[in-house]
């Protein structure tokens, strides 16, 4: 797994917890409006926090690990304010997600560090490419764009006006043409030009046909014809508002084709992120990036500890270690 080298670049900016936290808890936050003030957590107390686990998409042997984590840090015979058990809360979660706080590193010995970016129709995967064209421009990385979406020629539209916005090259082709062949003209033209990232978008592929998969599994062959280490990332964009859904969509992605990264979009769209803490539990799968809006600055850096404490909606400071 890659982290970044530079720590300035590897936390999100500021605000942008701030931004987080209105999202996640704008309803009843993860834990709804329990009364927890002098409660033990026994018996009765982990029903209803189980039950509430389960309703923010987090999944059943996700849940399970939080309580546990929770026993672990109050006791069953602890008396506890409503305080003490979201902060425990907080650091059951944080600890769960903390390994797979992977910001993403471009690698300066792979040029281009080719990134291929998947994820089913309406994930927010073209926009999620334009986004990151923006942010690793920032950092002081050339950047090129694939259109690996030929099915669609508003995807291949989308893209370029993405390019045009953040005055990156799009290489494409006609509707309806080869993907794999796209993404390899693309390799060599951003090779030529020594190019330092290549984002290659590609097709949003239901997880569930097989065809497209191997399809998808062929872009990353032929990208490893011209360099044996591509692509450098294998980055899965997913919607959090599908639940569920999305666990399913990451465990075929990363069958298919052995993911490297997540981005998970859309967490101002009624998606509790739960579903984040059920993919940890079921995939080795790095955490890239979040987003929580249509703007640009709304895409950012994955942080485990400000993540935990915006689902439960506290401070992320001053965790108990």
């Amino acid at each position: 797994m890659r982290a970044m080298s530079d720590s300035s670049k590897s936390k999100p900016r500021a605000g942008f917890f701030r931004r987080l936290r209105d999202k996640l808890t704008g309803g009843p936050g993860l834990i709804g409006s329990l009364n927890l003030a002098g409660r033990k957590l026994d018996a009765e107390l982990e029903e209803e926090l189980e039950t509430e686990l389960l309703m923010s998409d987090i999944g059943i042997e996700a849940t399970e690990a939080v309580l546990d984590g929770l026993r672990k840090r109050l006791g069953k015979s602890q008396i506890s304010d409503d305080d003490a058990i979201r902060l425990a809360l907080r650091d059951s979660i944080a600890d769960m997600l903390g390994k797979h706080a992977q910001p993403l590193r471009i690698e300066r010995e792979h040029r281009p560090f080719v990134i291929l970016v998947v994820g089913v129709n309406g994930s927010g995967k073209t926009t999620t490419i334009g986004k990151l064209a923006r942010i690793f421009r920032e950092q002081g990385h050339s950047v090129m764009l694939a259109a690996g979406d030929t099915y669609r020629a508003a995807a291949i539209e989308q893209l370029q006006v993405w390019g045009d916005r953040n005055d990156v090259p799009v290489v494409a082709q006609q509707p309806g043409a080869d993907p794999a062949a796209v993404v390899y003209d693309a390799f060599e033209s951003a090779r030529a030009r020594g190019i330092d990232v290549l984002l290659a978008d590609t097709a949003g592929r239901l997880q569930n046909k097989a065809g497209l998969m191997d399809e998808l599994a062929k872009v990353v062959r032929v990208a490893g014809r011209l360099d044996p280490s591509a692509p450098h990332e294998k980055l899965l964009v997913l919607d959090a508002g599908l639940g569920q859904n999305a666990v399913n969509q990451a465990v075929e992605f990363d069958a298919a084709i052995g993911l490297t990264g997540i981005v998970m979009t859309k967490l101002d769209g009624g998606g509790k992120g739960g579903v984040l803490i059920s993919i940890a539990s079921k995939l080795d799968v790095p955490f890239r990036f979040i987003g929580v809006g249509e703007a640009i600055e709304d895409l950012d850096v994955f942080d485990a500890d400000q993540f935990a404490a915006a689902l439960v909606g506290v401070d992320q400071a001053d965790r108990n270690e």
